[in-house]
This record gives C-alpha cells, structure tokens and sequence, in this order.
C-alpha cells in the first residue's frame, strides 16, 4: 500500500542510485516512458481512442486500444492511485500490440474528468498526494463493482472484442483488489485477474478480497513488492490459503528488490527487470485463462 513508509523506502531506493524524486520525474516525458518499454514482438497495428462508457454514477472518460482487425478478448485495466495517465495509456497500447481490446479506466471519473497528476509530478510529494486522496476516498468495494459492470457491458458490444471469449482485468496498488472483486461479481464473465503491488489483499475486514476466492472462477497473478511483504509478511499465506481452499489457480509471489509501485514505467520505484517479469506472467496469464 502507499503509505509514509512505502515512500521511505523509496527515498532510500533513489539516495542509493544518486538521484532525487525531482531528478526522476523531470526525465520522464512520455516519449522517455515509452522509450522505457520494450517493444512488442510480432506486434499487431492498433488503433486507439477516447471513449466514454456510461455506469450508474455518470460517464467515464477511457482509453480504448485494440489490433485494427478481428475481435479480441477484453482486458479491462485500472489505473493506480495516481489514475489514468500517459504511462497507462502506453501500457495499455503494449497490451493491445500483443492482442488484446484493451480499456484504460479513469477510476476517479466522479471527481474528475481526465489526469489528475501533472507530467513529473509524484505521490512523495505531500502536496500531490493531498490533492489524490479525497480522488481515492470516492472509490470504494462497491463503486469497483457497479463500474466493472459497465465496463463489461460496454466491452461486450464492442465489435473490436470476441464476447465468446473471457474478460480480464489489471489492477495497479489500490485497484489490485479489484481484480479479485470484479471476478467475485462476475464469476461468469471475468476470466483472469492481474494485480501488481496490490494493496488491502488479505485484511481483517468481512469483506476482505481473499475471502471472495471462492466465488471467482478465473485464474490470477498476484504480484507483490518484497517491501510491502515486508510489512505484512502473512499476507501471501492468507492468499495462496485461500485460493487452494477455492480451487482456484493463482500464481502468488513475492518480487524480490521490488518496491511497492515497482510496475508502472513512470513511477520512482519502478523496476525495469522485474517489472518485464511481470509483464510476461500477465501475458501467459491471459493467453492461458483467455484464450
């Protein structure tokens, strides 16, 4: 989760390398983040849109990516606490070069309508993360339902995705347990489940994500940053508990030298190695579960 200790360790991670948050996020124009990404062998040409996609609550503002012929299976993917931007929408893209109709959410739409962050802008900043916060109060277990709905309504009648075929979703810190949520709603529909440094996994609550396993009918990958298993080691117990008790397939593990947000290309943790790894776990996860 991010928390001050999360940007503590992350403090540390840059002092180690020579380099400040300000010194890492000027450097991060989106041709630098792109450059960042490696391409997509045998990539498909694609063609990208803003759309809007209507829920019970307003209208989102999304990015839909997807190869220029055929229909595909969807993926739905959630930003994280730092919402929809250019870093997602490349990753986005990347995704659709390799087959997928892809939708890039704006998961703040209720309060805000497109990027909510500035280019260079990062959660250390006390100031940026008090502009977010009262963005991420307006979510909630349910809103995640009630919007992921909508989602697959609107990727169901889209000529760009084969309805044949299951939907998957990403989740990025805060929206990692969405992926499990959005299974747990639609067991009959979400087929696979992605989440990568997700946080609030495994809590105490009665509503705890791990505790929907058995309601889900997809396979997943969680990932987890090592300095966030640092924090709550028996989390990763909690989880591969639950889905064995489920009979659920699910790929759980802990990145070593990863920090908590180590994915995302334009985030001061992020680990290029590991994050690659990652990546490639998604895409065997989705062939597999999708396909």
């Amino acid at each position: 989760m991010c928390d001050d200790r999360t940007e503590r360790d992350i403090e540390r991670h840059l002092r180690l390398h020579g380099m400040t948050r300000r010194d890492f996020s000027t450097a991060l124009s989106a041709a630098a983040i792109a450059a960042l990404l490696p391409r997509v062998a045998d990539a498909s040409e694609v063609q990208e849109s803003e759309v809007t996609v209507p829920t019970p609550d307003g209208e989102v503002d999304c990015y839909l990516v997807h190869p220029v012929e055929g229909r595909h299976a969807a993926v739905i993917m959630w930003p994280d606490i730092k919402g929809i931007r250019p870093a997602f929408r490349l990753m986005g893209k990347r995704l659709a070069q390799s087959g997928y109709t892809v939708l890039v959410v704006n998961p703040y739409y209720r309060t805000a309508r497109g990027e909510v962050i500035r280019p260079g802008e990062s959660f250390g900043d006390p100031a940026v993360r008090e502009r977010l916060m009262p963005h991420a109060r307006s979510l909630s277990p349910e809103t995640c339902i009630s919007d992921g709905g909508a989602f697959i309504k609107y990727l169901d009648a889209h000529p760009a995705v084969n309805p044949e075929r299951q939907i998957g979703s990403a989740g990025y810190c805060m929206t990692g347990s969405y992926t499990i949520r959005l299974a747990a709603a639609y067991p009959g529909r979400i087929g696979a489940g992605a989440s990568f440094h997700g946080g609030g996994l495994a809590t105490d609550k009665a509503d705890s994500p791990h505790l929907l396993a058995a309601k889900t009918d997809a396979g997943f990958l969680i990932a987890i940053a090592e300095n966030d298993d640092a924090k709550d080691p028996e989390d990763k117990t909690l989880l591969r508990e639950a889905f064995k008790q489920a009979g659920q397939t699910a790929e759980i593990e802990v990145y070593d030298g990863t920090l908590h947000g180590w994915c995302p290309p334009d985030g001061d943790a992020y680990n290029e190695a590991q994050a690659e790894r990652a990546w490639e776990r998604m895409l065997a996860l989705f062939e597999r579960e999708l396909g």
